[in-house]
């Protein structure tokens, strides 16, 4: 694999991955509107999204159920991974073309990006 095809690769998973949160968000936003339309809004007091929401097995529940707040939170996860998938890429790139030190460099990022998604408050 080439320098060119490689990069070439990774700008489209970063465009689909970018198009397809979108469409996503907007879908659920979309569904969210339509499911909420007549419930009143009371700004007085901050409403935290439903438990549900609040972790991956719960979004991709409520999303597979076609809850429109559950499809927004899933287009913001998808919206997330995108990178990390872009990098995760990078270092698979990097070893098919024998580069060490990319590879090296593109598994540090992967490590720290992977460890602050999972220890973030």
């Amino acid at each position: 694999m080439n320098d060119k095809r490689l990069e070439t690769i990774m700008g489209s998973l970063l465009r689909t991955g970018v198009l397809l949160a979108a469409a996503v968000v907007l879908c659920g936003g979309a569904l969210y509107i339509a499911q909420h339309h007549a419930r009143p809004v009371s700004y007085r007091t901050f409403a935290v999204g439903a438990e549900d929401t609040r972790t991956l097995g719960g979004i991709v529940a409520s999303a597979s159920h076609l809850q429109g707040d559950g499809l927004i939170q899933l287009g913001l996860v998808l919206l997330i991974a995108t990178p990390v998938a872009r990098v995760a890429f990078a270092v698979a790139g990097f070893a098919l073309e024998h580069d060490r030190l990319y590879t090296l460099v593109s598994l540090i990022v992967l490590t720290i990006l992977v460890f602050s998604l999972l220890h973030a408050t």
